[in-house]
């Protein structure tokens, strides 16, 4: 009985040394789409369920999905050995809804060879989302285009010809056709080409799971596997694919989550900040 007592109190010992801390702070609400930071952990680890990643100039990163449901989120980190733990509040689908028309309706009622090509092309799409290579970005993003025009309706519900279709997962930006494009940081291009929705497409790997899009692109002047640094020019703005303008759809993945990209470039001081 004594050394079943010891063993007990050894292990209490041993669980109390790594129990979490959590933060004693208002819970913050953060939109679907979002990104949440909390700063302060130059070296250590962060993470939220069972992935774990660096931190990025000092500071945790936390994208949340534009199609995450609305409810709590609990994220960690280590900082200086101790596991520590915070709560934020994903909050009601905020966008609006968006109707667009569309004169060629084929882009809307896809014939089966279109509806297999889509099928093969969001295979190869989704397979970006998995890449888990070295960070090579830093933030705040630069912006794709100079000067960077208003954008917007990222998240908006959206409706071809009264068809309800998925969210906007990007924000378009209005711009005369031939308008330069620019890498918004350094790294690799993960995929580029001619696709059914998006037309001209550049995938850019900047690691760390962060994948940057550029839609309706009229030329390209990158090819899969080429190294690019931020501010180089990839392409040129068009009106390819499903586009009623020519504009750019610039849109970002990280660690797999839709994010609005505006957050990480100009607006990046609006981020929702956990207190240190």
């Amino acid at each position: 009985m004594p050394v079943t007592f010891k063993l007990v109190a050894a292990s209490c010992l041993l669980i109390f040394s790594v129990l979490p801390l959590p933060v004693t702070a208002e819970t913050l609400s953060v939109a679907p789409g979002g990104v949440v930071r909390w700063p302060g952990v130059e070296g250590d680890r962060c993470g939220r369920a069972d992935r774990t990643w660096e931190s990025v100039t000092g500071d945790c990163w936390y994208p949340i999905d534009l199609l995450a449901g609305e409810g709590d989120v609990q994220l960690w980190r280590w900082r200086q050995g101790r596991k520590e733990t915070a709560t934020v509040r994903v909050s009601p689908y905020p966008y609006e809804v968006q109707h667009i028309t569309l004169k060629d309706d084929s882009q809307v009622n896809l014939s089966a060879a279109d509806l297999a090509r889509v099928r093969e092309e969001n295979g190869r799409i989704g397979a970006l989302w998995a890449l888990d290579t070295p960070r090579r970005f830093e933030l705040p993003l630069s912006a794709p285009l100079e000067p960077l025009p208003a954008g917007g309706r990222f998240g908006s519900r959206r409706f071809f010809n009264n068809q309800p279709r998925n969210p906007h997962t990007g924000a378009d930006y209005s711009a005369a056709e031939g308008t330069p494009v620019l890498s918004i940081g350094d790294g690799s291009v993960a995929l580029a080409g001619d696709f059914f929705f998006s037309g001209g497409s550049v995938f850019l790997d900047h690691g760390d799971g962060l994948i940057s899009m550029y839609f309706h692109l009229k030329e390209l002047s990158v090819e899969p596997g080429r190294e690019v640094e931020r501010g180089q020019v990839i392409g040129t703005v068009g009106q390819t694919g499903r586009a009623t303008g020519p504009h750019l759809h610039m849109g970002l993945r990280w660690r797999g989550a839709r994010v609005d990209p505006a957050l990480l470039m100009e607006q990046i001081e609006q981020i929702p900040t956990i207190p240190e």
